[in-house]
């Protein structure tokens, strides 16, 4: 259990020795000399879907400029290759382990003759006993503001209910409709979006509400959470943006006219935010944050040269844009390579406000505020601790890949270059040095036998430490037959 040690050790070390006080919960008068902190999460926005990535395709002049005014981490990781996992160890700073939540609605995905085992038991709503990051910075005095997504859970476990002091389109939905009214296949509306204009596009909207919210708190520290439902399915976007784009030639896997189109409206936001914050004369004072909660959605766009996509634990599944501009504290047109994930957001963004970790709240991130001033002691540190992944559930294909499965149950950790990854269904591991094969081409198990019995060593004492959930019971209902026609395409 020497690593459970080391990994606790790191954790408050990087979290600059926060003491946990009694007094914590007792809020804190708002100074007026903390940043205000404006956190854009873009919901499946790949790793190579904007300009400063790498894309020849799709056009984001506003996230570009914000790399070009702050600093790009190439090896940013979301929680988990889908949607609620990742908000929720956002939220919680914590491990899926640790929250229940590990994938969006049901782990039973898919037909349950192809699945060989019996996955977990899904929670879908973040327990109201976890500390959320909007709780912690509330208490450290900021007026917190939530719009867009929430995902993890409805009446009773809303943003509001979670240090939230105002939020707007936050529910248990997961897809919208992208024109107003909002309804999407579900026809039910987005609460706080029942009044609006015909034709009206949700991320412009979402933007206006974000806006307004910085406008009525420039004058106290403020959290703003835009939780973007772009660029999730449905893939819908303007007619007239899209026509932009469909005599553009593809490039590296991307050319598709309607999500370059989604993605060029939330780079509008941006831009629109940015210059929000110039006209209210807050900009030096706010750290503005980009980020995405998991890799992009495999039949539309392409990570190459990552493998794989959304709903996979394979990079292009887990890696993805972050991109953090802070005037006088960020070096602009900066990039950093330390391996970063998102329940590392919590302790950062604390260490930022000068809060204390709230009494009883674990953490299982690491903060990289000092990366951010340019401290590169803590460089090696961040980069030898273990990032991990558990994922016992299913995801069914999507027409990016062939066979019954986007994943199988699986875990990973990834180490200093090295990352490993287990399928529990036929126990197999695979080990790719990131260093040399970002690809995660070549399988080094058997050329690297003691980097694998390290990492292994590590992963199952992680699994003890959070009791995490091991998907080992078989299926009773699983049919080899069935599966391997699946597999080639049969019909079943």
């Amino acid at each position: 259990m020497l690593f459970i040690a080391s990994w606790s050790k790191l954790r408050t070390i990087s979290t600059c020795g926060a003491v946990a006080l009694s007094l914590f919960s007792c809020a804190r008068a708002a100074d007026p000399q903390l940043p205000n902190i404006l956190f854009v999460y873009v919901d499946d926005l790949g790793w190579r879907d904007v300009g400063a990535q790498g894309s020849e395709f799709y056009e984001t002049p506003n996230i570009d400029r914000l790399a070009a005014e702050g600093v790009r981490f190439t090896n940013a990781y979301s929680n988990a290759p889908n949607c609620a996992p990742s908000r929720a160890a956002l939220m919680s700073g914590t491990y899926a382990p640790r929250t229940g939540i590990y994938t969006v609605v049901s782990a039973a995905r898919g037909e349950s003759a192809f699945r060989k085992l019996v996955p977990v038991e899904n929670e879908t709503t973040l327990s109201l006993e976890v500390v959320t990051l909007a709780e912690a910075l509330r208490d450290a005095g900021y007026t917190t503001g939530h719009i867009g997504k929430w995902n993890l859970g409805g009446v009773g476990y809303l943003p509001t209910d979670q240090g939230f002091d105002w939020s707007v389109a936050g529910d248990t939905a997961g897809t919208p409709g992208y024109f107003y009214p909002y309804g999407g296949s579900s026809g039910a509306t987005i609460p706080g979006l029942e009044k609006g204009k015909e034709g009206e596009y949700l991320p412009d909207r979402l933007t206006d509400e974000a806006i307004g919210f910085m406008t009525d708190n420039r004058d106290r520290p403020f959290f703003m959470y835009l939780s973007h439902y772009s660029v999730h399915t449905p893939i819908s976007a303007k007619a007239e943006v899209v026509a932009k784009y469909q005599d553009k030639p593809a490039a590296r896997g991307q050319g598709h006219a309607t999500y370059a189109a989604m993605i060029e409206s939330v780079d509008e936001g941006v831009g629109r935010l940015l210059n929000a914050l110039d006209d209210l004369g807050i900009a030096d004072r706010t750290l503005v944050i980009f980020y995405a909660d998991n890799g992009g959605y495999g039949p539309v766009t392409s990570m190459a040269p990552l493998r794989g996509s959304k709903g996979m634990l394979y990079e292009g599944g887990i890696r993805v844009p972050l991109i953090v501009r802070w005037p006088g504290h960020v070096e602009p047109g900066t990039t950093n390579h330390t391996p970063v994930i998102g329940t590392d957001f919590y302790p950062t963004l604390l260490d930022i406000a000068d809060a204390r970790i709230p009494p009883g709240q674990l953490l299982d991130g690491a903060s990289f505020a000092p990366l951010l001033a340019g401290d590169d002691r803590t460089v090696e540190a961040l980069s030898n601790r273990p990032l991990l992944w558990h994922f016992p559930a299913y995801l069914q294909r999507d027409a990016s890949v062939s066979g019954p499965w986007r994943t199988t149950p699986a875990s990973a950790i990834r180490r200093g270059g090295h990352k490993l990854i287990h399928f529990f269904e036929d126990d197999r591991w695979e080990l790719y040095d990131l260093s040399v094969d970002q690809g995660e081409s070549e399988n080094l198990v058997n050329q690297e036998p003691e980097i694998f019995a390290e990492l292994e060593a590590m992963l199952r004492a992680w699994w003890e430490d959070t009791d995490a959930f091991l998907p080992t019971e078989p299926n009773p209902e699983f049919d080899p037959d069935l599966r391997a026609a699946a597999e080639m395409g049969l019909p079943s």
